[in-house]
């Protein structure tokens, strides 16, 4: 499966994850469909933020209301690994929820996409778009 993506929202993915070093860092991922438009940074409340995250819950409220309310939708939700490879971790793997939303991953070289499904995560094929 393909998804498209913009380059704006990838160099905002990259400048998040570096900010965040060596925390992780966090957000939620607008669009619609298989198209990723915007990336909203949220806080994360992980109690070890160098090891985890944990989208800030009024963020992701305020995502969803907005969504109701005619604006983007909650396509999915991004973090970093600081010091690892953009795949799932062992602990994403086991807060994933098989909803079907998106996931990207900030690594130290990559950002990858995944959907996440009730088999697991299954990578995505990223077209990057302009904007």
């Amino acid at each position: 499966m393909e998804i498209e993506v913009t380059s704006a929202v990838l160099k905002r993915l990259r400048s998040e994850a570096e900010r965040a070093a060596p925390e992780e860092c966090c957000g939620i991922l607008l669009g619609g469909g298989n198209s990723i438009a915007d990336a909203l940074p949220a806080a994360n409340v992980a109690q070890d933020p160098r090891r985890h995250f944990e989208v800030d819950p009024q963020t992701l409220v305020d995502a969803h209301r907005a969504a109701r309310a005619g604006g983007p939708e909650v396509a999915g939700y991004y973090h970093s690994h600081p010091m690892g490879p953009a795949f799932p971790s062992a602990t994403d793997r086991a807060m994933a929820s098989g909803d079907g939303r998106i996931w990207a991953i900030i690594g130290k070289d990559d950002v990858t996409f995944w959907r996440d499904g009730e088999e697991g995560f299954l990578r995505l094929s990223c077209r990057l778009r302009e904007r």
